[in-house]
């Protein structure tokens, strides 16, 4: 292909004006907590890490049908990242327990005497 020809290629896949760049999502991020719906395998999952006992990797596979790395990959990417919760694991009887620590983040940001927060 000739340098004329591959010019012409670049040209023809390049976006066009009209189609204008998403806006930054940077004000968004912060300490915002997604929220998670009620009735799924995800909230039944939540829901067993946030009682006081916690839960296995074989409990959770078991009630959501979910192989275990996908079990792995749900507590790392939604709980840890997206949701922000406080995953706490320890060795129970030489079994690895599960649970969600006591929510920080679920508390109201202080505020100030004039409403603006500190």
């Amino acid at each position: 292909m000739t340098k004329i020809a591959k010019k012409r290629t670049a040209v023809r896949f390049t976006t066009p004006s009209s189609i204008r760049p998403r806006p930054s999502k940077a004000g968004q991020k912060g300490n915002r907590v997604a929220a998670v719906r009620s009735g799924t395998k995800q909230s039944a999952a939540i829901e067993m890490l946030r009682s006081p006992g916690g839960t296995t990797i074989a409990a959770l596979t078991k009630t959501t049908g979910w192989q275990s790395h996908s079990v792995r990959g749900f507590l790392a990417g939604v709980v840890r990242k997206r949701l922000k919760l406080d995953l706490e694991s320890g060795l129970v009887e030489g079994i690895r327990v599960y649970r969600i620590a006591a929510e920080q983040g679920a508390r109201p940001a202080e505020t100030n005497s004039d409403g603006r927060k500190s």
